[in-house]
């Protein structure tokens, strides 16, 4: 089979692998028609992790069912399947807690916990950015879809991480109804939590970055983009909110998090939260940090690349702040938020900016990495043939489109309004400028 395979920094190539093969009774093997790309998998292209060379990446996964073990009940050959990137037991202590990130049964190393398909210190699970990926335990791991799948994988695919991780992000973070929410980041995973905020009923939801085009899609879903090239979040928030704060904030951005100029500064996101949030509020911390880090050695400092992080940790506490961290237990949230989607409720494919063959990835993979404009999500389908073309995903524009005027920015929208005399104009996100201009 083909696969996209880690060869070291910056270099993927996609090459004949052995096949994926049922080992143990438990197992599902599925035909991959969707994997995804993920932020995460850039900390190992970049070479900032031990992942090892010749292993295939991917931990996004979603595919049709063609072979499953002997003692595999549930699913059946031909079922189409999302796939959490944890792989878990589902019998071990923190699985039966609901603790599927944190499985002590697939995790090898028994100082550590947690598994997941391609992943640096995280089992030797061979990832989905295959034809064909072996699944663990898989009445328990693979989430079964409807007769819609094979049309709306680009929606379906996003409960193998993102999705369910961005909502983690508002769950640690205690997002509620009317509430006032900051994220930090607008990659995937921080459109995914402002997303998950709105669906809550989130009354504001701020979405700070210095990314145009990811600010672009914070704009269409609802949420009020803050270029950090250009203004400090904390005081945005502030300013809308009287001085008090955000009411929580979710953390979706990771150890690799820097400025606008590109200087590296692990605590950079996490210092604006706890200044920006206000007294007792919560924090969601979902982006990635890690124990060790080599490369921080020369871009941070020593202590960073021990994980160490600079945090304001007396402001913290004298806020009485709240915050949870870790990895998403996919298994929590999936079925539920599978059947939003399924309901017509939630569409989170509106990230999705290009798809691909297989063969495409070491190209898209450079693409993500730069941050080039308008890479803001990668779909690759191997079983699409083995052209390396990218197609540029059309986004819906019934439910993600502002109206008439969602050509123009909120940039433009607030001088249009100030024009007009339009007071609170600061404080609204694209969709209620647009509603006051029109009245």
């Amino acid at each position: 089979m083909r696969a996209a395979v880690y060869e070291g920094p910056r270099t993927v190539t996609v090459k004949d692998v052995p096949d994926a093969r049922i080992e143990h009774p438990t197992d599902i093997l599925v035909k991959i028609t969707s994997t995804n790309i993920c932020g995460s998998d850039l900390h190992m292209y970049e070479g900032r992790t031990s992942f090892e060379t010749g292993r295939t990446l991917g931990h996004e996964n979603l595919g049709q069912v063609v072979e499953v073990g002997k003692a595999v009940g549930k699913v059946k050959v031909g079922d189409w399947v999302v796939l959490p990137f944890n792989i878990a037991c589902g019998f071990c202590k923190q699985c039966e807690q609901g603790l599927t990130s944190y499985c002590l049964t697939m995790q090898p190393d028994p100082g550590k916990a947690g598994a997941a398909y391609g992943f640096a210190e995280m089992g030797p699970y061979q990832g989905g950015q295959a034809e064909l990926l072996r699944v663990p335990y898989g009445d328990f791991n693979a989430l079964r879809l409807g007769e819609d799948a094979a049309e709306r994988q680009l929606d379906y695919v996003m409960l193998a991480d993102i999705f369910p991780t961005g909502y983690h992000a508002t769950e640690l973070a205690g997002v509620k109804p009317g509430d006032q929410t900051l994220v930090y980041g607008a990659g995937p995973v921080g459109l995914m939590a402002a997303y998950s905020a709105l669906l809550k009923g989130a009354g504001r939801v701020w979405v700070a970055d210095h990314q145009p085009d990811r600010l672009r899609l914070a704009e269409e879903i609802g949420a009020i983009p803050v270029n950090t090239a250009e203004e400090d979040p904390a005081e945005v928030v502030k300013e809308a909110t009287l001085g008090l704060g955000a009411d929580n904030g979710c953390e979706c951005v990771g150890y690799q998090a820097h400025d606008p100029q590109g200087r590296e500064d692990g605590a950079l996101t996490m210092n604006g939260l706890i200044d920006a949030v206000r007294f007792t509020g919560g924090l969601g911390v979902v982006g990635v940090f890690l124990p060790e880090d080599p490369g921080a050695a020369d871009t941070q400092g020593k202590a960073e690349a021990q994980g160490k992080m600079p945090i304001d940790f007396g402001m913290l506490w004298f806020k009485g702040l709240k915050v949870g961290t870790g990895q998403a237990p996919v298994k929590r949230y999936n079925r539920a938020l599978r059947d939003l989607i399924a309901g017509g409720k939630a569409e989170p494919g509106f990230l999705v900016s290009h798809e691909l063959d297989l063969d495409g990835a070491p190209s898209a993979y450079e693409h993500f990495d730069n941050r080039d404009d308008g890479w803001t999500k990668v779909v690759l389908h191997p079983q699409a043939g083995n052209g390396n073309g990218a197609r540029a995903h059309t986004r819906k524009d019934s439910r993600h489109s502002a109206g008439p005027a969602s050509h123009r920015t909120v940039e433009q929208l607030r001088h249009e309004a100030a024009k007009a005399g339009i007071e609170g104009r600061s404080h609204m996100n694209k969709q209620q400028l647009e509603q006051a201009l029109d009245h």
